[in-house]
């Protein structure tokens, strides 16, 4: 199980140190010598692995922390000192949001049938089958009331211990940053159409304080704004702190910069949006640390939509996949594309299997493995590490292409981090963990 990965795979100047057969994982983040680990919906009800990586040749399983709730999953995970934060979301279902959708749409019926609706009235307008209605109604009597993030003490990494539940609102919190005195966390609110930032107070774990919000025009519905786009569409993915500023990712409304100097009154000091013409929704954006030959240096990455068919995966050919995006901030009332960085569907044997992914989804987050080095999970790319030495020309300088989980058609590398001896660690998004070395001097 420690051994390195024996089936092959398809690399170049990154070599396997050692796998393990993890459940998939939305993130991996590593401090010190410690790997957390925060899995996707699984059937063992996992939320949260520890790993010792002293020894990246044999990692150890520490410690495993369930969900507690049949509802929800746990798949994010970040450490500062002895703090752990994990996000507590909901899972997605086939019947979705309908309940929330359901009591105006009733009132609306009633009002134009003169009655009470049907199943089959109530189904055909939410666009689900008579059959689900029932499930949908309960639902509405019992909504979704776990999401948020839940701190633990981790000081003893075998034995972690629950510190407390802070629950927010809807289906709950998504990625998120962290530091030693603020929680960054994306999470739904009442009155907020999707996700907005939510900043607490965490230098009293047992007490987390909400400090301030930041959200998009629009998004706060309760307050009067009116959004000028459809459902969910443009909302906070998560935002990272880099110094006194916060690099916001927001979904199909593009990137935005926060200062946050204030931490209380955070504000919008530089926006971009490229949707359209580009069809994948903005995931992470981040501020390097140091300027890149004379100017202010951001990265972005999209997140590639899932083709649920082979069908619907036709559908798309031609248009754009997810990418890497190369920013000019120096001026950030001005902030200007620079350069896109691309993996071609010819460099994966499963850039068209489905349902799966080929595209972007995530960098490692505040740079910790090198000056110009961005290290991408690409999904059904695998591994992509891009050097931006020169932010107009990004290029390509290592990849490494796991095979799929057993039973998968593809395999789809979701997160990736790198520690502070240039180790990569590498998550699938149903299952598997590989730790990997990268050597650019081949």
């Amino acid at each position: 199980m420690n051994a390195p990965n024996q089936a092959p795979a398809l690399a170049k100047n990154v070599a396997p140190v050692s796998h393990l057969d993890l459940p998939g994982a939305g993130q991996v983040y590593v401090a010190g010598q410690y790997a957390y680990i925060g899995h996707i919906t699984n059937k063992e009800g996992l939320g949260t692995s520890i790993l010792d990586v002293s020894d990246p040749k044999k990692p150890r399983l520490l410690a495993q922390i369930p969900v507690g709730d049949a509802d929800s999953h746990s798949h994010k995970a970040r450490v500062i000192g002895d703090i752990m934060i994990v996000n507590i979301e909901r899972n997605m279902t086939a019947i979705g949001r309908k309940a929330d959708e359901l009591p105006k749409l009733r009132t609306q019926l009633r009002a134009a049938l003169g009655r009470d609706p049907s199943h089959a009235e109530l189904a055909e307008k939410l666009g689900v089958k008579e059959s689900d209605i029932p499930a949908v109604e309960a639902l509405e009597k019992k909504p979704y009331d776990q999401g948020g993030f839940k701190i633990y003490d981790v000081s003893d990494r075998a034995r972690p211990k629950l510190t407390t539940h802070c629950k927010t609102h809807g289906r709950g919190v998504h990625r998120f940053d962290m530091d030693a005195n603020y929680a960054y966390i994306s999470t739904e609110m009442p009155g907020y159409v999707g996700n907005i930032l939510v900043i607490y107070d965490i230098g009293n774990p047992a007490k987390p304080e909400e400090v301030s919000r930041w959200w998009l025009p629009g998004q706060h519905v309760a307050g009067g704004e009116k959004p000028t786009w459809s459902g969910r569409q443009n909302r906070l993915h998560h935002a990272l702190r880099i110094g006194d500023r916060l690099w916001a990712g927001c979904w199909h409304g593009g990137v935005r910069v926060i200062d946050a100097s204030d931490i209380r009154k955070p504000r919008t000091i530089g926006e971009y949006n490229y949707h359209p013409p580009f069809p994948e929704p903005s995931h992470t954006f981040m501020g390097l640390p140091k300027p890149i030959a004379g100017r202010r240096i951001a990265i972005a990455i999209d997140e590639e939509d899932h083709a649920q068919s082979a069908e619907e995966l036709a559908k798309r050919r031609g248009r754009p996949h997810g990418c890497l995006w190369v920013f000019d901030v120096t001026e950030l009332p001005k902030i200007q594309p620079l350069a896109i960085y691309e993996v071609s569907e010819l460099d994966s044997p499963w850039s068209r299997a489905a349902p799966g992914r080929f595209g972007a989804h995530q960098f490692q987050e505040h740079m910790k493995g090198g000056d110009t080095l961005v290290y991408c999970a690409w999904f059904a790319g695998g591994l992509r590490i891009v050097d931006i030495a020169d932010p107009l020309a990004p290029r390509e300088v290592g990849y490494y292409i796991p095979q799929p989980a057993p039973g998968k058609v593809a395999p789809q590398s979701n997160d990736v981090d790198v520690d502070e001896r240039g180790l990569v660690y590498l998550a699938d998004r149903y299952a598997g963990f590989d730790i990997l070395q990268f050597d650019g001097r081949k």
